[in-house]
């Protein structure tokens, strides 16, 4: 029986994981079963990283709208309200961005 020579695609698979991998910690960036799992683990990590990013900015804006409408004795809801109301349509991030810059154009 002829023998069967493996490895080019199981090699090919195993060097992607290693490019991936390169940089961690111990085991994880010379052994290829554990390097595959932590570059699974950490492409989830990064993804999920990337959805609390936009998060953690929407609370840091809503943070700094309120804290400007306070010091114009109002508050964020009803500054929002006022300017849904008055179809005035500025994201957050600008409102923001004023507040923080230009306190006196907000």
């Amino acid at each position: 029986m002829i023998r069967v020579k493996r490895g080019n695609v199981a090699l090919k698979r195993r060097k992607k994981y290693f490019r991936l991998a390169k940089g961690y910690v111990g085991s994880n960036s010379r052994l290829s079963t554990f390097a595959a799992e932590q570059v699974v683990q950490s492409l989830q990590f990064a993804y999920i990283g990337r959805k609390l990013k936009k998060r953690n900015f929407r609370k840091i804006w809503i943070y700094r709208i309120n804290a400007a409408s306070r010091a114009l004795c109002s508050t964020y809801s009803k500054v929002i309200g006022k300017l849904k109301k008055e179809n005035i349509f500025l994201d957050r991030k600008m409102l923001a961005f004023l507040a923080f810059q230009d306190f006196k154009a907000f």
